[in-house]
């Protein structure tokens, strides 16, 4: 009874934050802000911390894997509520496209900045003994006609154009995740029956969103890369906005999955189906 109500306060109180219009409006102009000032926590972190270390646990499992972590939970949590609500497999199967376009975004711009990075790259040998060695930077000998991959493969070093792929998923993720989550309150403030299952999902994508963030704070404080990183959390904003803020407006269709929450909450009394429609307008805004 007791983890039972402690359930209940803090899913409502996480659902009552995340679906807060002043969140909605304002969570992609604060993730902007950390990530142009992310790296200068680099001056205040200690790099022999356990973050500072890429085979860290957090990294090798979570991070390695953040789309599939994402869809999981996130998957999981849109099925069950839509799923509860209209008992309609193909509404529910309508809202979880959200995350398949999503993810087939992602993974296509991924192949480009892969494509980009190898043709804009070349392979270099390092030697020991050059002359910056002293310095700690072995010479650097250009070795042409090598791919990235065969480069890599042989234990050499790829310089090229880079855009950084982590940046790019956890910033795609945190607005993900902050944009199929927020409609949770207004369902709640609306009256709607959640049970265990549904709070149990929605208090892990919570916590997921909260590990992304601590991630890509790490980072940019144990690993900064300032124009590879910003570039990376640029794409994944631009990313978000032409799909929530652009072409998911357009409302549900054969060619458009429509906003979360849409077509979820209205019941048959008008008054109800007003709210919906407020509920929609705010998050939007």
């Amino acid at each position: 009874m007791f983890l039972n109500t402690l359930l209940v306060v803090l899913t409502n109180l996480a659902a009552r934050f995340l679906g807060n219009t002043v969140f909605r409006q304002h969570f992609h102009l604060w993730l902007s802000a950390v990530l142009m000032f992310g790296p200068a926590l680099s001056f205040w972190v200690s790099q022999h911390s356990v973050f500072a270390k890429r085979t860290h646990f957090l990294y090798r499992m979570f991070l390695r894997s953040g789309w599939g972590w994402t869809c999981i939970f996130a998957g999981s949590f849109v099925f069950l509520l839509s799923f509860s609500i209209r008992r309609s497999l193909s509404l529910s199967v309508r809202h979880l496209s959200r995350l398949g376009v999503a993810g087939g975004l992602w993974f296509g711009f991924c192949k480009l900045l892969y494509l980009l990075e190898n043709t804009t790259g070349s392979c270099y040998e390092p030697l020991l003994g050059g002359p910056d060695v002293a310095n700690g930077q072995p010479m650097l000998v250009l070795r042409e006609g090598e791919s990235k991959s065969v480069c890599l493969k042989a234990g050499m070093v790829w310089r090229g154009y880079e855009v950084s792929e982590d940046v790019f998923l956890l910033c795609l993720c945190c607005l993900l995740l902050a944009e199929e989550t927020a409609v949770f309150g207004p369902y709640l403030s609306l009256g709607g029956i959640s049970d265990a299952p549904l709070r149990i999902l929605f208090l892990f994508c919570v916590l997921l969103l909260g590990l992304w963030i601590f991630l890509l704070l790490c980072l940019l404080a144990y690993f900064p890369q300032f124009p590879t990183q910003l570039l990376g959390g640029a794409l994944g904003c631009l990313s978000w906005r032409g799909l929530y803020q652009g072409w998911y407006r357009q409302g549900p269709s054969w060619c458009c999955p429509g906003r979360p929450g849409q077509g979820l909450l209205n019941t048959k009394n008008s008054s109800a189906e007003a709210e919906d429609t407020k509920l929609n307008h705010d998050h939007c805004n």
